[in-house]
């Protein structure tokens, strides 16, 4: 587990990576923005976060960080590309996968970890498709989502972040993570917005 800066073999598999995905649950909005506070118009790789919301209501999630941050927020749609330089968030009552050619797909399949929509879905939908070129990260949350989903892209060579349970504001997420394998960073809240705009800094 790193706590520090890139070293240069993390930094050579960064300046590689196509995409970010992360997952919260309870306690996320708070550390998401916290998170993505730094995130400017020349941020380069698309971020797709999965936040667990109430299955009958609509999520106003990208509104809400769009007027906090200067990068693009959207909800993504159905069948719609990623494109870099985009912040996504799934839409409530449906999970969001990646598909092959680099588009998202919704499904109403049932709940996972009662859940839906799921930060595993999401997660090893993503490491299938971009495999040592995606990132994951793991924060706060009440439940076990999400845990499964950063083993597998850690399994497919990704590299994988999981916030610092003792910084969790709900700390049973990231402590299953971490129960299933090592992560290549454990990071509280500020070291993980450090880490995203370090990430930027590789891709030029």
């Amino acid at each position: 587990m790193n706590t520090g800066t890139l070293d240069s073999l993390l930094l050579s598999r960064a300046s590689a990576l196509e995409a970010v995905v992360i997952g919260a649950s309870a306690g996320g909005v708070q550390a998401l923005l916290q998170i993505f506070a730094g995130l400017g118009a020349d941020y380069r790789l698309p971020i797709v976060t999965v936040l667990h919301l109430p299955d009958d209501r609509r999520s106003q999630l990208a509104e809400v960080f769009q007027q906090r941050l200067g990068v693009r927020v959207k909800e993504a749609d159905d069948k719609e590309s990623l494109q870099g330089g985009t912040l996504y968030f799934a839409a409530s009552g449906y999970h969001l996968l990646i598909e092959n050619d680099r588009s998202f797909s919704l499904s109403r399949e049932e709940p996972l970890h009662f859940s839906r929509p799921s930060i595993d879905v999401l997660f090893e939908s993503a490491a299938d498709v971009y495999g040592p070129a995606l990132m994951g990260v793991l924060l706060t949350g009440a439940n076990e989502d999400g845990a499964q989903g950063i083993a597998t892209i850690k399994q497919l060579g990704g590299l994988t972040v999981v916030q610092d349970p003792a910084d969790a504001q709900v700390p049973t997420m990231p402590e299953a993570a971490l129960a299933l394998g090592p992560a290549d960073f454990v990071l509280p809240i500020p070291g993980i917005q450090a880490l995203l705009a370090e990430l930027n800094k590789s891709q030029c």
